[in-house]
C-alpha cells in the first residue's frame, strides 16, 4: 500500500473519530465507562480485607502482595493473618500502625460484627449495605462489574474472530461452502443453550472459562451474516476480479482487499455484542446457572434483592449498576455506528 493510500486511510479514520467525538452522549459514555472499568481493575486497592501496608516493630509489611502468618505479628496461629481480627489489630497497633483501603472488605468477606442480622442498611462503613450473608454490597458490585466486563470482552473477542473468519470463508468462496455453512448454522442455532446449561450444571461445576466456552459455542454466529454479505458483494468488485486475474492468493485478497470493508460493518456490532454477553451472564447468574456460588456476580446480587424485598438497597443497587453499564455500552455502540456511517462522515457529523 503506497503512502497516499495510508494518508487517505488515516484521514478517513480521523473523520470517524471526529464524528464520534461530536456525539456527546457516546463520547461521554465512553469516558464514564472507561473510568468505571479502570476503577474496577484496581478493585483490590479500593475494597479489600487486607491492608495496604503494616508497620510493625520497625519493619515494613505489604499484605496485598505477600502472605504473612499471624505469628509474625505476635499471634499464635501459623496460618495467614486475619487483619480484621480485633485481637490481631490490637497487637499490631500497640507496636505499629495499619494503612487500610477505603473499604475494608473484599467481595467474599463476611462481617460477623454487624449491629443487626444481615442484610443491613447502608452505613459509612458499608456504603451500599450488606447482603443476606453479611458481605459488603459495594465490594461485591465493584468486583462483579470487573468480572462481567472482562467476561464480555473475552466473549466479544473470541466470537468476533470466529464469526468474521466463518463469514469471510462463506462469502468469498460461495457455492457449496456457503450452502453447507448456512445449513450448519441453522442446525446449530436451533440447539437451546439454556437447557444445555442446565444439563451440564447437573454434573459439572460451573466456572468462568467453562461458561465462556459454552457461550462461545452458541454465540460465534452473530457476525457471520454481516461479514458474509460484505464478502458476497465485495468478491464481485472490479479490483478484486483484477487481483484474481493477476494471480494474487485468496488469503491476501481476503485480508487486504475485502476484509477492511467488511470490518466497518462488523465494528458497529461489537458494543452491542459486549452488552448482550454481559446481560446473558447476569441472567444466568440470577437463575443460578452462571458463576459458582460466592463469586462476585451482579446476577447473584439481583437474586439476593429478589429474595430480600425488605432490604430494597440490594435490588436497587444491582439494578442501577446493571442498567447503567448496559446503557453506557448501548450509547457507545450508537456512536460507533454513526461514526462508521458514510452519511454522517459526508455530512460532517450532523
Amino acid at each position: 500500500m503506497d503512502t497516499r493510500a495510508i494518508m487517505k486511510l488515516s484521514s478517513l479514520t480521523r473523520k470517524r473519530l471526529t464524528v464520534f467525538k461530536r456525539d456527546r452522549r457516546a463520547f461521554f459514555s465512553l469516558v464514564v465507562f472507561g473510568l468505571l472499568f479502570a476503577m474496577s481493575l484496581g478493585a483490590e486497592l479500593i475494597a479489600n480485607d487486607k491492608p495496604f501496608y503494616v508497620h510493625y516493630q520497625g519493619k515494613h509489611y505489604f499484605p496485598l502482595f505477600a502472605a504473612y502468618s499471624e505469628q509474625v505479628f505476635g499471634g499464635f496461629l501459623p496460618t495467614e493473618a486475619c487483619y480484621s481480627d480485633p485481637y490481631l489489630k490490637e497487637k499490631i497497633e500497640k507496636q505499629g500502625w495499619i494503612l487500610w483501603p477505603p473499604i475494608r472488605y473484599s467481595y467474599d468477606t463476611i462481617r460477623y460484627d454487624l449491629p443487626s442480622p444481615p442484610p443491613t442498611a447502608p452505613t459509612l462503613t458499608n456504603p451500599l449495605g450488606t447482603d443476606d450473608l453479611g458481605r459488603d454490597v459495594f465490594a461485591r458490585s465493584l468486583y462483579g462489574f470487573r468480572l462481567s466486563v472482562l467476561f464480555g470482552f473475552a466473549f466479544t473477542l473470541i466470537t468476533s474472530v470466529l464469526g468474521i473468519t466463518a463469514g469471510a470463508i462463506q462469502g468469498y468462496y460461495g457455492g457449496k461452502v456457503d450452502l453447507w455453512g448456512q445449513r450448519l448454522m441453522e442446525i446449530w442455532s436451533g440447539i437451546p443453550m439454556l437447557y444445555l446449561l442446565i444439563i451440564m450444571n447437573s454434573f459439572m461445576t460451573p466456572g468462568f472459562w467453562w461458561l465462556l466456552a459454552l457461550m462461545v459455542l452458541f454465540g460465534w454466529m452473530r457476525l457471520v451474516g454481516v461479514v458474509r454479505a460484505e464478502f458476497l458483494r465485495g468478491r464481485q468488485l472490479d479490483y478484486v476480479q483484477a487481483a484474481r486475474a493477476l494471480g494474487v492468493k485468496d488469503r491476501e485478497i481476503i485480508t487486504r482487499h475485502i476484509l477492511p470493508n467488511a470490518m466497518v460493518a462488523a465494528m458497529t456490532f461489537l458494543p452491542f455484542i459486549l452488552s448482550g454477553s454481559i446481560g446473558i451472564l447476569t441472567s444466568l447468574d440470577f437463575l443460578g446457572f452462571g458463576m459458582p456460588p460466592g463469586s462476585p456476580s451482579l446476577g447473584e446480587l439481583l437474586a439476593a434483592g429478589k429474595s430480600n424485598l425488605h432490604a430494597p438497597w440490594l435490588g436497587l443497587s444491582a439494578f442501577a449498576i446493571v442498567a447503567s453499564m448496559l446503557t453506557l455500552l448501548v450509547l457507545i455502540g450508537e456512536g460507533v455506528r454513526n461514526a462508521m456511517d458514510p452519511k454522517h462522515i459526508q455530512g460532517g457529523g450532523a
